[in-house]
């Protein structure tokens, strides 16, 4: 086992599929509207909305509303708090597999 295997720093915010899925997707991108995000993930509009409230709601992501022309456009993207909180995730899972 690796030394540093630690299951407790596994943030559990982003640990839920689809919203690791939201947290990779917007960690290469600027910002993603909702409908590319739900495409990309392939969910539902009110799961994908339940999951970008939870994001917020830990200060991972910022959402913002607008109009575009009269059409309703929800953009979201990664804070820098949520962008560390990526990273860590990431080196807790790189942390639980064995060195190679």
């Amino acid at each position: 086992m690796a030394d540093d295997f630690d299951i407790s720093r596994i943030d559990e915010v982003i640990h839920g599929r689809i919203r690791l899925g939201i947290m990779a997707y917007l960690s290469g991108a600027e910002a993603a509207d909702f409908n590319t995000l739900k495409a990309r993930l392939q969910t539902t509009d009110g799961n994908l909305s339940v999951h970008l409230r939870k994001l917020e709601e830990a200060g991972f992501v910022a959402v913002t509303k607008s109009f575009v022309g009269r059409k309703p456009l929800t953009e979201a993207r990664l804070t820098e708090e949520g962008r560390t909180a990526f990273v860590a995730y990431l080196d807790a899972m790189a942390g639980l597999l064995p060195a190679r």
